[in-house]
């Protein structure tokens, strides 16, 4: 997965998007890679596996060795208008960018297409092998993925029609780009990334890397006949419970393409903590 240029990480809110987005950074960087972390809408979920309070827009090092920033809109448009005005970057447009700002806030796609862009557009530049992103979550990614078409569409020609093109190509290419959709063992964010899976293999907007399970229970290497002798007492009921939620589990993972379960993990971890155990749990053939 990671000779591809980006790396896009997306699921229900709430499985552990950022945690793991950051391990896989961390995981990249293992292989040699130079990696950029692009957190596309939450500036702190990201931020707290990289032991910060919130990443800016310059990209700086974090915990581990991690370059990372957090895509902010308006000053993402500022970079594109003064690199299309072929502008210095302390050149004074902020006039120009509040104007256009107000387009983006309100055509089909520009604010879209303008955070997307972002990530993308650091990924063409080649300053890193690789750009990972923090995406939002599935209620909100499809529309940032539809958005180079959108955006296309609605220009009939020029420079942000063609640019808008090529993002789309970028997204759609699978040697380029993947999409690791994260879910966790429990009903809702199940049923979620199997819409999301439905979506993608009828619209071909970005080619699937891998699901990732996080927060999977371990099972239980004790026979049944064992787990039924237990004694009515606390233990017993523990026991009863854990086998309850591995059935449910089973239930939930079963009818989706797992590539990779990442365990539970027990006990108290600071978020760093967390992002480094699971890049530690990595399968490294995935």
């Amino acid at each position: 997965m990671f000779e591809r240029r980006l790396i896009i990480v997306s699921g229900k809110g709430g499985v552990g998007k950022s945690a793991i987005s950051v391990a896989l950074a961390l995981r990249a960087q293992r292989t040699g890679r130079r990696v950029l972390l692009s957190a596309m809408t939450d500036h702190v979920g990201a931020a707290i596996h990289l032991g910060a309070d919130r990443l800016g827009y310059e990209a700086a090092t974090f915990h581990g060795g991690i370059r990372a920033m957090g895509v902010d809109r308006a000053a993402a448009l500022d970079e594109y208008v003064k690199i299309q005005l072929r502008l210095p970057a302390a050149a004074p447009t902020r006039a120009l960018t509040r104007a256009m700002q107000v387009l983006a806030d309100t055509a089909p796609g520009i604010r879209e297409v303008i955070t997307m862009g972002k990530p993308i557009f650091d990924a063409w530049q080649r300053h890193h092998d690789l750009v990972i992103v923090d995406a939002p979550p599935l209620g909100q990614l499809m529309s940032y993925l539809r958005a180079p078409a959108v955006v296309a569409d609605l220009v009939p020609t020029g420079a942000v029609r063609d640019q808008a093109r090529r993002m789309g190509s970028t997204l759609a290419d699978p040697e380029q780009t993947a999409l690791v959709l994260i879910t966790t063992p429990e009903e809702l964010p199940a049923l979620e990334t199997s819409e999301a899976l439905a979506e993608l293999e009828s619209e071909h907007l970005v080619s699937l890397g891998a699901v990732i399970a996080n927060r999977v229970l371990p099972g239980f290497d004790v026979p049944a006949e064992r787990l039924a002798a237990l004694p009515d007492r606390p233990a017993s009921e523990a026991a009863a419970h854990h086998v309850g939620l591995l059935e449910m589990q089973d239930t939930v993972l079963t009818p989706l393409p797992i590539d990779l379960r990442l365990p539970y993990l027990f006990g108290v971890h600071t978020p760093t903590e967390v992002s480094a155990q699971l890049a530690d749990e990595w399968d490294n053939g995935l």
